[in-house]
């Protein structure tokens, strides 16, 4: 961890997101939320609903049972716009009432409904 992690470039500006979620504190559920997010148990058509909005790469970073998402957009993207579209994609309620037993949130809530925009308040860009 300390390493950091590799960036994908994608040859265009583009712009970030960043909001933050609890997931409840019980160990057990914690293992069974990180093991719906690996490779062999997460969702493809989840994936492919996220893809299809117009987002190009989604990261969870965990620390205890606090959650911060990153997503990476065009510039032009409309996070607004997407939200109300992944909401009506296939199996995507599903899926958020599914994982809504590991978060602190309600069932029937959407993903955007659950996470929390983060205000960026310091940068060391020029």
């Amino acid at each position: 961890m300390t390493e950091g992690y590799q960036v994908k470039e994608y040859g265009q500006p583009v712009k970030r997101y960043c909001q933050t979620m609890e997931l409840k504190d019980d160990a057990e559920l914690i293992r069974k939320y990180r093991e719906a997010h690996d490779k062999a148990h997460f969702w493809r058509e989840i994936n492919e609903g996220i893809r299809s909005v117009g987002i190009l790469e989604m990261e969870l970073y965990i620390s205890g049972n606090r959650l911060m998402m990153i997503v990476e957009t065009p510039l032009d993207f409309d996070w607004d716009a997407a939200m109300v579209q992944l909401s009506t994609l296939p199996r995507q309620q599903e899926w958020e009432d599914f994982v809504s037993a590991f978060q602190q949130c309600k069932v029937g809530e959407t993903s955007d409904d659950k996470w929390k925009m983060m205000e960026r308040m310091f940068h060391l860009y020029e």
